[in-house]
Formats: C-alpha cells, sequence, structure tokens
C-alpha cells in the first residue's frame, strides 16, 4: 500500500512540474468499420492508436491535451471495441478560409487529475457534406452532430496506465431544410440529446473489455 502511494506521489510530482509538457497516454486498437453508427463497435483490421498528449498546464490539475487517432467506441453488455476516428475528431470550417468543412486530424481536449481520477472532455462536430439544392427552389444543409464525449479514468501505478471505467457520450443534431417558394421558408431542427432516438438522454457507458491508456 505504501509503495502505490509513493508511486502516486511520483507521478503527481511529475504531472505538476514543466515536464509534464509533451507527456501523453495512448490506447492502441483497431479503426471503427462503421465510421458514424455510434451503436457500432465493429472493428476493422485497420491499426490506429488514440493519442492524449498534454499541450498545457493550466493549475489546479487541470491541464489542455491535443487528441490524435480518435475515441474508443463500444457499447453496454458487448466486448468489442473500435477506435472512432471520425465523429470523435470530426470537421471544422470557415466559408471564406476553408471553403466546405474540412475533416480534423486532430482536436483538442480539457483533463483534470487529482491524483487516481483522470477525467477528460472533448468536443466535436460532425457533418455529412449533404447541403445542397433541389427542385422547386427547396434546399437543405448539411446534418450537423455536436458531440461530446467525457471519459473517466482510474490511475493505475503498478502498470503506469489509466484504465477507462466509463464514457458519458452524448450526440446532438441541428438541421435546415425549406424551400424559397415557401410561405415558410425555412424548417430548422435543434436537439440538445440524438443519441438512439429524439429528445433522449447522453448514454452512460461502461467496458466490458479492458481499455487501458499506457502512460507515456
Amino acid at each position: 500500500m505504501r509503495i502505490t502511494q509513493i508511486l502516486v506521489i511520483v507521478l503527481l510530482v511529475a504531472l505538476f512540474s514543466d515536464n509534464v509538457l509533451g507527456a501523453s497516454i495512448t490506447y492502441n486498437g483497431l479503426k471503427c468499420r462503421d465510421a458514424v453508427n455510434i451503436n457500432d463497435p465493429t472493428f476493422s483490421e485497420i491499426p490506429i492508436q488514440s493519442r492524449f498528449q498534454v499541450t498545457e498546464d493550466v493549475g489546479n490539475g487541470i491541464f489542455r491535451l491535443n487528441l490524435t487517432g480518435g475515441l474508443p467506441r463500444f457499447v453496454n453488455d458487448n466486448q468489442n471495441v473500435c477506435i472512432d476516428s471520425d465523429t470523435a475528431i470530426g470537421f471544422s470550417g470557415i466559408p471564406a478560409l476553408d471553403g466546405l468543412p474540412r475533416r480534423l486530424s486532430s482536436i483538442s481536449a480539457v483533463a483534470y487529475f487529482d491524483g487516481r481520477d483522470l477525467m477528460i472532455t472533448v468536443n466535436s462536430i460532425h457533418s455529412d457534406l449533404s447541403a445542397g439544392r433541389g427542385a422547386l427552389s427547396t434546399f437543405s444543409t448539411s446534418f450537423i452532430l455536436p458531440i461530446s464525449n467525457t471519459l473517466i479514468l482510474e490511475y493505475n501505478p503498478q502498470g503506469s496506465s489509466f484504465r477507462l471505467k466509463k464514457l458519458i457520450h452524448n450526440r446532438g443534431l441541428v438541421h435546415t431544410s425549406g424551400s424559397t417558394n415557401s410561405l415558410i421558408p425555412f424548417f430548422e431542427t435543434v436537439l440538445p440529446f440524438f443519441n438512439n432516438s429524439t429528445r433522449d438522454e447522453p448514454r452512460v457507458l461502461i467496458p466490458v473489455s479492458n481499455i487501458e491508456y499506457i502512460l507515456e
């Protein structure tokens, strides 16, 4: 027990020193076969790594991170785990600068570590890039999905790793359609919760398989 406490103290000293910048935790897995179906954890044969790297020590146990590769995708009561490299990182774009939204290769995250539990929050936006005009002056925007993932991990001093205990996942929906010839020119759909059905609740997921991030 005393050895464990000493190791935790050593880790805390390292985390709260200048050497924390550039430190990372990684999980190696296989890319998800279905890019956007949050209920399908079927994995492909493509290896991929989920990596969180510290970019800033804000203080008081709070850190800014950079996520590359994606996040583990799983559902309750299912052992399959794949890495979602699409919705977890998402898209970004400003028309005047980027034209169409572009797929990101990394995204920022924020973490809090109290010496035992590590909590990481990642927010992203996914688009199906389906915006366009139709017949009779109709139009439709892309289906925009704001996505939030909160990972709760527990530090394992023996293995210098963090075990994923829970994942809180939420997905919303923003979409506009209409016609310039209609008395009501457009219809807006704005849903803060759109996971398995409209107006549902965020999902609290507990992995059946062991998901371990290695401290590097």
